[in-house]
């Protein structure tokens, strides 16, 4: 930066803190006057993105420059929200070039490459600010991308945003409760409520029991003991147990270590363990009867080798 002004090395500065980004009036604040700018921009030294928004020495910028750009040319109030949000939290990548961003209705700025969606009801708790970039919550990002996405990736999302603990299910329920009526919040909802499905023993059973049947397993045992843990379905004569978990996303730590210790007791005994959840049983029959039957087929044929 030798041989720059103050005023260019202060830009710099500010620029390198955002991402390579300035915008007008912070240039404005720093001393620039409008025929500064433009001559900086005719120098290339200025390079404009949207009004107003600009990269200083270099077009180029990293997706997060172009997020925060787009945030700036959004204008008061703006936030990065929906698929661009979903990508800043790591929990979704982005499918295309476009970057999300939401406004204050009735604002309604025109921006190339910006998908702009105005909010008539985006409360201040539901846009945090990140390294300086006002994005809406990973919970209203959810909410907002659920209606695109399938079941599987939105399964995908809320698993990955509890693993990284930026929101966990109960968390995520407690948001959606709360939030403004919107068309992803019953989708959200009943995600959440389909993965922590449960159903009573004798209910588990009743729904259970006929999917074995279809799959060609004979009536199983229930609540047997078996190498020192107690298993809800078992069939001698294959050697399978089946076991049925109600809370996919709540199975702690020590659960889950608990439940890897029951299938690997069953295991090293000489019996073929399989794991379903009571939403599966409730809502995905033709798989759970096409993996019963498969598994059947690979024991049945096993035994007859024997």
């Amino acid at each position: 930066m030798a041989g720059m002004s103050a005023q260019s090395r202060a830009a710099w500065a500010l620029a390198e803190r955002q991402d390579g980004v300035i915008r007008w009036d912070q240039l404005l604040t720093l001393g620039f006057t409008r025929h500064a700018i433009a001559h900086r921009v005719s120098r290339g030294r200025l390079h404009r993105h949207w009004p107003g928004v600009y990269s200083v020495g270099r077009r180029e910028l990293t997706r997060r420059g172009f997020w925060r750009a787009a945030v700036y040319a959004g204008g008061e109030g703006a936030a990065l929200s929906h698929r661009s949000a979903t990508a800043f939290f790591e929990v979704l990548p982005e499918v295309d070039d476009v970057i999300h961003i939401s406004v204050p209705f009735p604002r309604a700025p025109r921006l190339p490459g910006i998908q702009v969606h105005r909010r008539m009801n985006l409360r201040a708790d539901e846009v945090v600010v990140q390294d300086g970039i006002p994005v809406t919550s990973i919970a209203t990002a959810l909410i907002d991308v659920a209606p695109i996405l399938t079941a599987a990736e939105l399964n995908m999302a809320v698993r990955k945003a509890d693993v990284l603990e930026l929101i966990s299910p109960d968390e995520l329920r407690v948001a959606v409760a709360h939030a403004p009526r919107r068309p992803g919040v019953g989708v959200v909802r009943d995600l959440l409520e389909r993965h922590t499905f449960v159903l009573t023993d004798s209910e588990l059973e009743r729904r259970f029991v006929p999917l074995t049947r279809r799959a060609g397993l004979g009536k199983p045992l229930t609540g047997v003991w078996l190498n020192g843990f107690k298993v809800d379905f078992y069939w001698p004569d294959l050697r399978l147990v089946v076991e049925t978990d109600g809370l996919r996303y709540h199975r702690t730590a020590a659960q889950q270590a608990r439940d890897r210790e029951r299938d690997q007791a069953h295991t090293a005994g000489g019996l073929t363990p399989l794991r379903f959840t009571h939403a599966q049983v409730a809502y995905e029959a033709r798989r759970v009867v096409a993996t019963l039957s498969a598994v059947r087929r690979r024991l049945a044929a096993r035994s007859s080798r024997s």
